[in-house]
C-alpha cells in the first residue's frame, strides 16, 4: 500500500481529544477546600452518629485532627486475611486534585512498601478496616502504620464498605474516559478495589463531597522499586498460571518453584509478578545465588534447616490472635501453635550455624538479625513451662500426645491427674483389643483417626473368617482390599471417656499456654524478622537449585538488552530435546526489532523468552543463556493472542485495540513492549495502518520494543528510522524422497532482513497465486 495511506491511519490513529480536567462537584454544608483552608471535618462523635442514620456508615476518629492543613489526601488502605495476608491494597485521593490513585502487590512482615507509599503520599486522614483496628486485636500494618504517622488522623470503618464489586462499580461510574484504560489493570486486583470503595463512599458522605460522573482521574500504581506487570500481560507470559491446565506447572513459577516453605513459595511468585527495579538490590540476591552455587556445603546445609521450617507467617497470625471464645478447639489450636512456636525457634540457632560461614553482604545481614536476643528469651520461657521433648510430628496420634504431654509435670496438679487418667484409658483400650484378639484368633491391632478415634483394624483373607463374616460384637465395619476397619460398642464408650479426659487435659493445659504466651508477646515481633529470612533465603535456594538443573547464567545490567544463545526456560522443561538457542541485541539506538516469519516458525515462542528472561534476571535468578545483559525495565507489555471476549462483548478486534491503546498510554522510556501481531482482527488496510502508527508512537519511545508481524509491508519502515533492526526466522524447503512432494522444515533460527517466504504451508501449486 502507499505511503499516504499509512499517514491516513496514523491520524486517525493518534488523534486525541485535548486531555480534560475532571470536574469536582463539592457540595459542602460547613466549609469548601479552597487554597490553604481547613478541609470540612467532624468536630467530634456526633457528625458521624448522624451520618450512620442516613447512610448507615459508621466510622471512629483515633486522634486529633492533624495540624497539616496543607496535607489534603485521604488514603485508604486494606489487607488480605488468612493466606491472603501481606497483599495490600491502597486507594488514595487528594481533595484538592480529583485523581484517585490506585495500589495493590505483596508486602513481607515489615510492611516497607506500604510505609513508603504512605511516605510519598504524606497523607492527611487514612482509613482502615474496623477489624484490623479494633481494641486488643489491632494488626501489625495498623501498628506500624500509626507509628510512622503521628500527625495524621486515622479513622475506623466496618469492614463490608471495603467491597470490590462497589469498587469496581465506582471506578466505571467516575473514571474519566481518558483514563478508562485503568480497569485493564485493575479488574483482578480485589483489595485495592475494595479499598477504593470505602475511601470514595466515605469522602462522599463524611466529607459531603459529591463527584460527578466521569470526572475523576483514576490510575494504577505499582509499588516503588518493582517493575509492573499488568494481569493480561502475566496471563499471556504464563508467570504463574498455565493457560490450558491452570493445574499443571509448566509456568516460569514451576519452573522456578523448589522453594521447601509456604512462605518462600508465596515470596516467589509476588517477586514473579512484582519483579526488582533496583539493580542494587538484584545484584545483592545473585550475589547470594553464586555463593550458594559455589559453596557446596552452604547450599546443603541452608537447605536442610530450612525444609524444616513451617508456615512462620501463618504461625505469626495466628499467635497474636486472641479468640473470643475459649471453646475445646480453640484451646488445642493454641497449644498446636505453641508447639509449632517451640519447633520454630530451636531452628533459628542450626539456621545461624549454616550462615557462619558465608561471605556476600545479604547472607551477613542476616545471620546478625539471627543473634537477636529475643529468639533465646522467648525459647528460655517456653522451656520452663513446656517439654524439652515435646516438637512438632507428623501423624495426628503423635501429635495429640505431644498437646497432652507439652507441658511439664508438677505445674499444675489436676493437670497431672488427669493425665494419668488419660493414660489408663488409652492402655485399657490396648488391652482390650489385645483380649478380643486373642478371644477371636484373629490378628487385630489398635489404629488411630482423628475422626474416628481409637478402632480396631485387619488384614486378613475374607475366606478365613469364619462364615466369611466378623463377629456380631463388631459394628461400623467398613473393608478396602483384605484390610478390616471396625469398633465395639464397648471401644465407643471408651473412646467417649478418652475425649472427655482429654478435653480436661486441654482447658488446663490452654490456661498455662496463655499465662505463657501473655509473657513472651512484648518479644514476639522478631518472629516477623525470621519469617522473612527464612522466605527469602528458601527463594534464594530455590534458584540456586534451578541453576544446578539447567546451564543458567548470571546477568549482568547495562544500558543494553544483549541475550547470547538464550532460550525458553519453560519449553526446556516441556520439550524432550533443548530448545534451539537464539541470540537478541538491543539498544537505545538500535531498539526497535522487527519479526518476521512463517507460523509455526517461533516468533511467539522467541518473544515470551525475551520477556520471561527479563523477569527472571530482574527477580534475582539466573537466566537461561551462555551470557546476558540487561536493561532495568520499569514496565513489561505484551500484546499476544487472538482471542475474543464473549463476557465483555469485545471482538477480536475490539481486545486488540485496548491491549495497545493500554501500552501506548502507560509506556514509558524503561519499558519492554512484546507485540506479536496487530491488526489481524480488520482488513490488511487497516490492519497495516494502525500498525504503522503503532511503531511510529512507540518508535519516539527509548523503550525496549519487538513486534512480530506478518504485514512484510512494515518492514520497510526501517528506510525512515534509522532505530529499526528487521529480523526472521528460516524456514528451509524439503522435497520427499520420490521429489513428488515440498514441505517446509522450520529452523527455528533468527536471521537478520525480513522473511521472502511467500507460502506458508505446503498448498497445492493449482490453489497458490
Amino acid at each position: 500500500p502507499p505511503l499516504d495511506l499509512f499517514q491516513q491511519f496514523h491520524v486517525l490513529f493518534m488523534l486525541r481529544t485535548p486531555e480534560l480536567h475532571a470536574v469536582l462537584q463539592v457540595r459542602s454544608h460547613e466549609s469548601r477546600v479552597e487554597g490553604q483552608d481547613h478541609l470540612p471535618r467532624p468536630a467530634g462523635h456526633a457528625p458521624f452518629d448522624a451520618a450512620q442514620d442516613t447512610v448507615g456508615f459508621w466510622v471512629t476518629s483515633s486522634s486529633a485532627v492533624s495540624t497539616h492543613t496543607a496535607a489534603s489526601v485521604i488514603v485508604a488502605v486494606v489487607e488480605g486475611r488468612g493466606l491472603a495476608r501481606g497483599e495490600v491494597g491502597m486507594a488514595s485521593i487528594d481533595l484538592k486534585n480529583p485523581e484517585v490513585i490506585l495500589s495493590q502487590f505483596s508486602d513481607n512482615t515489615t510492611y516497607a512498601k506500604v510505609i513508603t507509599k504512605l511516605k510519598i503520599l504524606t497523607p492527611l486522614e487514612i482509613l482502615m478496616s474496623n477489624t484490623a483496628c479494633d481494641a486488643g486485636n489491632t494488626t501489625k500494618l495498623f501498628s506500624l502504620i500509626t507509628e510512622h504517622f503521628k500527625n495524621a488522623t486515622f479513622t475506623t470503618v466496618r469492614r463490608k464498605y471495603f467491597n470490590e464489586t462497589k469498587g469496581l462499580e465506582y471506578v466505571e461510574q467516575l473514571c474519566a474516559s481518558e483514563f478508562s484504560t485503568v480497569f485493564m489493570e485493575v479488574q483482578s486486583k480485589y483489595y485495592c478495589l475494595a479499598a477504593a470503595a470505602a475511601l470514595l463512599k466515605y469522602v462522599e458522605f463524611i466529607q459531603n463531597s459529591v463527584y460527578a460522573p466521569k470526572s475523576l482521574k483514576v490510575r494504577f500504581q505499582g509499588s516503588e522499586k518493582t517493575a509492573m506487570i499488568d494481569s493480561s500481560s502475566a496471563q499471556n507470559l504464563e508467570l504463574v498460571i498455565n493457560n490450558r491446565d491452570s493445574r499443571n506447572c509448566h509456568t516460569l513459577f514451576g519452573v522456578l518453584n523448589y522453594t521447601k516453605t509456604p512462605g518462600g513459595s508465596r515470596r516467589l511468585r509476588s517477586n514473579i509478578l512484582e519483579p526488582l527495579a533496583d539493580a542494587e538490590t538484584i545484584n545483592t540476591r545473585l550475589d547470594c545465588v553464586q555463593e550458594l552455587l559455589q559453596d557446596e556445603e552452604l547450599f546443603f546445609g541452608l537447605q536442610a534447616v530450612i525444609s524444616k521450617f513451617l508456615d512462620t507467617e501463618q504461625l505469626l497470625s495466628v499467635l497474636v490472635q486472641i479468640p473470643k471464645q475459649d471453646t475445646v478447639k480453640t484451646a488445642e489450636s493454641k497449644i498446636t501453635n505453641l508447639i509449632y512456636l517451640k519447633h520454630t525457634l530451636e531452628l533459628v540457632e542450626p539456621l545461624k550455624a549454616a550462615l557462619r560461614s558465608c561471605t556476600t553482604p545479604l547472607l551477613k545481614a542476616y545471620y546478625s538479625a539471627l543473634e537477636d536476643t529475643r529468639f533465646g528469651i522467648i525459647l528460655e520461657k517456653i522451656t520452663t513451662v513446656i517439654n524439652d521433648d515435646t516438637r512438632y510430628t507428623k501423624g495426628c496420634l503423635s501429635m495429640r500426645t505431644q498437646k497432652c504431654y507439652a507441658v511439664k509435670p508438677n505445674i499444675n496438679e489436676f493437670l497431672d491427674i488427669a493425665r494419668r487418667t488419660y493414660t489408663e484409658i488409652v492402655d485399657d483400650i490396648a488391652g482390650m483389643i489385645a483380649q478380643l484378639a486373642e478371644k477371636y484368633n484373629l490378628p487385630m491391632k489398635t489404629s488411630f483417626s482423628s475422626a474416628r478415634g481409637f478402632f480396631i483394624q485387619m488384614n486378613v483373607d475374607c475366606s478365613t473368617l469364619p462364615n466369611g463374616q466378623l463377629p456380631s460384637e463388631f459394628t461400623k465395619i467398613t473393608k478396602m482390599k483384605n484390610t478390616y476397619s471396625f469398633t465395639s460398642a464397648d471401644l465407643i464408650k471408651m473412646n467417649e471417656r478418652c475425649q472427655e479426659s482429654l478435653r480436661e487435659i486441654y482447658h488446663m493445659t490452654y490456661l498455662i499456654v496463655c499465662k505463657l504466651l501473655n509473657e513472651v508477646y512484648e518479644h514476639i515481633h522478631c518472629l516477623y524478622k525470621l519469617s522473612d529470612i527464612v522466605s527469602m533465603l528458601d527463594m534464594l535456594l530455590s534458584f540456586a537449585h534451578a541453576c544446578t538443573l539447567s546451564n543458567y547464567v548470571r546477568p549482568e545490567f547495562t544500558d543494553t538488552l544483549a541475550i547470547k544463545q538464550g532460550w525458553h526456560p519453560i519449553l526446556e522443561k516441556i520439550a524432550v530435546e533443548k530448545p534451539v538457542p537464539n541470540n537478541t541485541y538491543l539498544t537505545e539506538g538500535n531498539n526497535f526489532v522487527i519479526i518476521t516469519g512463517p507460523n509455526m516458525s517461533g516468533k511467539s515462542t522467541y518473544l515470551k523468552q525475551i520477556a520471561l528472561c527479563q523477569i527472571m534476571a530482574q527477580i534475582g535468578s539466573y537466566v537461561p543463556a551462555e551470557y546476558c545483559s540487561f536493561r532495568i525495565a520499569e514496565q513489561i507489555f505484551t500484546r499476544i493472542g487472538m482471542d475474543d471476549d464473549i463476557e465483555t462483548n469485545a471482538s477480536t478486534f475490539m481486545k486488540e485495540m485496548k491491549e495497545i491503546t493500554y501500552i501506548i498510554r502507560n509506556a514509558n522510556d524503561k519499558s519492554l513492549i512484546i507485540i506479536d501481531e496487530l491488526g489481524r482482527g480488520t482488513s490488511a488496510e487497516e490492519g497495516i495502518g494502525i500498525c504503522y502508527a503503532a511503531c511510529e508512537y512507540l518508535l519516539n519511545l527509548k523503550a525496549f520494543t519487538l513486534f512480530a508481524t506478518h504485514f512484510l509491508e512494515l518492514c520497510h519502515i526501517d528506510a525512515l528510522y534509522p532505530n529499526v533492526e528487521n529480523y526472521h526466522f528460516e524456514v528451509r524447503h524439503v522435497r520427499s524422497s520420490t521429489g513428488n512432494k515440498e514441505k517446509i522444515a522450520y529452523t527455528y533460527t533468527l536471521s537478520k532482513g525480513y522473511t521472502e517466504e511467500k507460502n506458508y504451508v505446503s498448498l497445492p501449486t493449482q490453489i497458490v497465486l
